[in-house]
């Protein structure tokens, strides 16, 4: 199963997925961890930190770790140094996620591969608030080249 970046299936992967698992997620309102959890959560995703470290963040309970999750995320969108991420591939898969999510940076084809293994979509080096806006609208509004060129409007409308 190849790599998630290109358009299409990053298309899919942001219109089908409803639960994000964010791992590493701060509640300090200037980590772009925070910055893209809110972002998700105005635009109709529910999104649970996964982060021993607080309580709560945005109004959600934290989970500890991916595999104490209650219920299956579609999306497991990991803010955590390469290194980590095959240990959180490895709870993704036996959890039952659909997506295995790796943020800009982020690059580790040994937790691709036990994803991949286990049935999940991979996308590496990717930020999913930056792809949303640059796929469903808002970054192009302002000017900025999304590198997306068509006549067609997606036919996903997010709100």
């Amino acid at each position: 199963m190849p790599d998630g970046n290109d358009i299409p299936t990053l298309r899919r992967i942001l219109r089908d997925a409803k639960t994000v698992a964010m791992v590493g997620l701060s509640a300090n309102w200037y980590r772009p961890s925070f910055f893209a959890a809110k972002y998700l959560i105005d635009h109709g995703y529910r999104v649970i930190p996964v982060t021993p470290a607080y309580e709560e963040v945005l109004g959600e309970a934290c989970v500890p770790s991916v595999s104490e999750l209650p219920a299956a995320p579609d999306v497991v969108d990991c803010f955590r140094r390469a290194e980590e991420i095959p240990a959180i591939a490895e709870q993704a898969v036996a959890i039952g996620a659909k997506v295995l999510w790796m943020q800009l940076g982020i690059v580790n084809e040994e937790a691709a591969r036990i994803a991949r293994d286990g049935g999940l979509e991979v996308v590496m080096d990717r930020c999913m608030k930056i792809e949303y806006a640059r796929l469903f609208g808002g970054l192009n509004f302002v000017g900025v080249n999304t590198r997306v060129v068509s006549a067609k409007r997606p036919l996903h409308v997010p709100y």
